[in-house]
């Protein structure tokens, strides 16, 4: 796996370069057919250090994300089908837990989760842009209304949640890194932090990199914040699209914090 995750990053030493990067991924995509969300993840080079430029959280439109995301969008931002799938991945994950209902909180939130309906939960915020649409979210017990490009910090004491979750929106963080270590800072050790990713979005709001890259990428790049955010386990992924060329793709980058720093 060596060869496909230097296709991805750069070195340390070099800024990001979209031509540069297009021309090594034809080249190692070309004997490396068969490479799966999974394998991207099992034995990842990162580069020493944080290997991306400001211009790769650029946006097309960087007028205030106030301004775009005003107006309530009661819809889903996935197909169907990937809603479905997503939910399921979120009732496995619910039922790890056991007899403790675990306390969870979800990050670039909306009018929904896309929790299981039964799944029996503790504590459950949210976060996210649009209040109106945080009212809508039946699951949550309390939210507040934050951009996290503006300002990253989580409103929440530390350790205080045992799940983490992200649908199709990470993407738009103009400062992952920061997201992820907040992230990292409200889990408990050992909380899992979920990030659901796929290849629908809004493209002036989507950063750079996003853009420029396609899905097995996408899994490269997610797993590279969680590594740099740091107190995480290594991150893993797996591929949950439903039918694949058929309806949306859908792939889970996933890490537990760690307990042993």
């Amino acid at each position: 796996m060596r060869a496909f995750s230097l296709l991805l990053l750069p070195t340390a030493s070099t800024a990001f370069s979209t031509s540069r990067f297009r021309y090594i991924a034809s080249r190692t995509l070309g004997v490396s057919r068969g490479v799966t969300a999974t394998d991207v993840l099992k034995a990842p080079q990162w580069p020493e250090a944080w290997p991306y430029t400001a211009a790769d959280f650029k946006r097309q439109d960087e007028s205030p994300d106030d301004y775009f995301y005003d107006t309530p969008r009661l819809v889903y931002h996935i197909d169907e089908p990937c809603v479905a799938a997503v939910t399921a991945h979120y009732a496995d994950v619910f039922k790890s837990f056991g007899d403790t209902p675990p306390d969870v909180l979800d990050i670039c939130s909306s009018w929904v989760s896309h929790y299981p309906k039964d799944a029996k939960l503790g504590n459950v915020c949210g976060v996210g842009m649009v209040a109106a649409e945080l009212k809508e979210n039946k699951r949550l017990n309390s939210f507040v209304a934050k951009d996290l490009n503006v300002d990253p910090t989580l409103p929440y004491e530390e350790a205080s949640f045992d799940v983490v979750t992200c649908v199709v929106s990470i993407d738009y963080m103009t400062n992952p890194r920061a997201v992820m270590e907040e992230v990292c800072r409200v889990l408990k050790p050992g909380g899992r932090a979920i990030m659901s990713i796929s290849n629908r979005c809004f493209p002036t709001k989507a950063v750079a990199i996003w853009l420029q890259t396609n899905d097995l990428e996408h899994v490269f790049v997610v797993g590279s914040f969680f590594h740099y955010a740091g107190g995480f386990e290594p991150p893993f992924a797996v591929d949950l699209s439903p039918n694949p060329g058929r309806s949306d793709p859908l792939f889970v980058v996933e890490a537990k914090k760690a307990t042993i720093f």
